[in-house]
C-alpha cells in the first residue's frame, strides 16, 4: 500500500511540523502541504492525485488571519462571523480540490466551528450538556439569565476558539463580575494571556454589545471539581476515529482552565482512580465523536462536577489535537499525530480491501 499524505495548514506551524514528523517517522514521503492563504485568496490549488488530504487550523498565521477577518492585530477579539463565512467557503474550496480524498468533512468541521449549532446536535445525541440559550447583546444576555433564574453562565462567541472573547459571568441584580481574556487597549478587546476580571456593570455591557453583533452561545455555568488545592479542573479528551486515545487533566484557579492562560496539567489518575467516573468520561467522549463520525478526530473538552460522578461536555475541538508528547492511553506510545497516521492507515488498508473484493 502507497499512501500519500497532504495537509491544508500554516507552513512551518507546530501542527504541520508534528503531522509531518509522525508522517516521516511511519516511512512515509513527506506530505505535500498547502498553504492556508492560497486557499483564502483564491489562488489555483492542486495536490498530487491520490492524497489522502488533512485539513488543520489555520494557526497563529497573521496572512490568512487578514483574509478571513480582514486587516488589523490578529491578537484583536471579535470578528467571528466574517472568520467563519471566510473558514467555510475556504473548506468548500479544499473539497473540490480533484483528485484527493479529505481526512475530515467539511460540513462536519462548519458545525464544529459554531458552538450554537456544535451544542444542538450532541443535545438531540443525549451527551450532557450545559443548559445554553442564544444572545446577541447585553440585554439579551441579561433577559436570558433572568428568565431562566440564572446567576451563573459562561458567555462564548459563537465562533470562537482558544477562549478568545469568552466571559466568565456572574450577576446579582447590577451587581456583576466578569473574568475573561479580553483586554481593552487602544480601544478595542485583544486577546491576552492574563485574564482580566470586571465589575463596573458598565465595562461588561461594553464587550458584551461589541461581540454580540457576531453571534454569543450562552451555557449555565457547571460547578467543576477541585483538586483540593484550590484549583478546579476538566479534561481534554482526545478521540480518533471515534475512540479516545489520549487525555489531559487542565488545572486553574480561574474559571478558564486553557493551559495558555495559565492553566496546568493536573494528575489524570484523580480521574482515572475512580472507574466509575472514568468510564462516564469515555463514554461521553466516544458518543461525542459518533456525532462527527467523518471527522478523524475531535478535542472533547469535558467537565467533571463537584459531586466527582456527573459529567458534561463544554466544547467540541475540530482541531484540538496540539497535545505536544502526550502519551496514548493504551501505552503505545503514539502521540496524537501518529494515532491519526495510523488511523489514517488503517482505514486505507480497509478501503483497498473492500474494492479488492469487489474486483474479484
Amino acid at each position: 500500500m502507497s499512501v500519500r499524505f497532504g495537509v491544508v495548514g500554516a507552513p512551518g506551524d507546530r501542527r504541520v511540523t508534528l503531522f509531518r514528523d509522525a508522517v516521516v517517522a511511519r516511512g512515509l514521503a513527506e506530505p505535500y502541504v498547502i498553504a492556508w492563504p492560497d486557499v483564502l485568496s483564491g489562488r489555483p490549488l492542486a495536490a498530487p492525485p491520490g492524497s489522502l488530504l488533512r485539513v488543520d487550523s489555520p494557526g497563529e498565521d497573521a496572512e490568512a488571519d487578514a483574509l478571513l477577518r480582514g486587516p488589523g492585530d490578529p491578537a484583536r477579539v471579535g470578528g467571528g462571523a466574517a472568520w467563519y463565512a471566510g473558514f467555510t467557503a475556504g473548506l468548500d474550496r479544499v473539497a473540490a480540490i480533484p483528485g484527493v480524498r479529505l481526512l475530515r468533512d467539511a460540513g462536519e468541521t462548519a458545525v464544529l466551528f459554531d458552538k450554537r449549532r456544535c451544542h444542538a446536535v450532541l443535545e438531540a445525541a443525549g451527551v450532557p450538556v450545559p443548559p445554553a440559550f442564544p444572545a446577541g447583546s447585553y440585554a439579551e444576555l441579561r433577559a436570558g439569565m433572568a428568565e431562566r433564574g440564572w446567576s451563573r453562565v459562561f458567555v462564548k462567541p459563537a465562533h470562537g476558539s482558544s477562549a478568545s472573547g469568552v466571559i466568565a459571568f456572574q450577576a446579582a441584580g447590577h451587581q456583576v463580575k466578569a473574568v475573561t481574556s479580553a483586554a481593552w487597549t487602544g480601544g478595542a478587546p485583544r486577546n491576552s494571556l492574563r485574564l482580566s476580571s470586571y465589575a463596573a456593570e458598565e465595562e461588561v455591557r461594553r464587550l458584551v454589545d461589541f461581540l454580540g453583533p457576531d453571534g454569543l452561545h450562552v451555557e449555565r455555568w457547571f460547578p467543576k471539581a477541585s483538586l483540593g488545592d484550590g484549583r478546579v479542573f476538566d479534561l481534554r479528551v482526545v478521540a480518533v476515529a471515534g475512540r479516545p486515545t489520549h487525555a489531559v487533566v487542565r488545572a486553574s484557579r480561574a474559571p478558564m482552565t486553557n493551559l495558555h492562560l495559565g492553566g496546568g496539567r493536573g494528575d489524570l489518575d484523580v480521574v482515572r482512580s475512580r472507574p466509575e467516573l472514568w468510564e462516564r468520561v469515555l463514554d461521553v467522549c466516544a458518543r461525542t465523536a459518533a456525532c462527527f463520525p467523518g471527522s478523524p478526530s475531535v478535542g472533547v473538552d469535558v467537565m467533571v462536577g463537584a459531586d466527582l460522578r456527573s459529567v458534561a461536555v463544554a466544547e467540541v475541538n475540530a482541531f484540538g489535537d496540539l497535545l505536544p508528547g502526550l502519551p496514548d492511553l493504551a501505552g503505545n506510545g503514539r502521540d496524537t499525530y501518529a494515532e491519526q497516521v495510523e488511523a489514517a492507515l488503517a482505514a486505507e488498508a480497509r478501503r483497498e480491501e473492500v474494492t479488492a473484493r469487489g474486483q474479484a
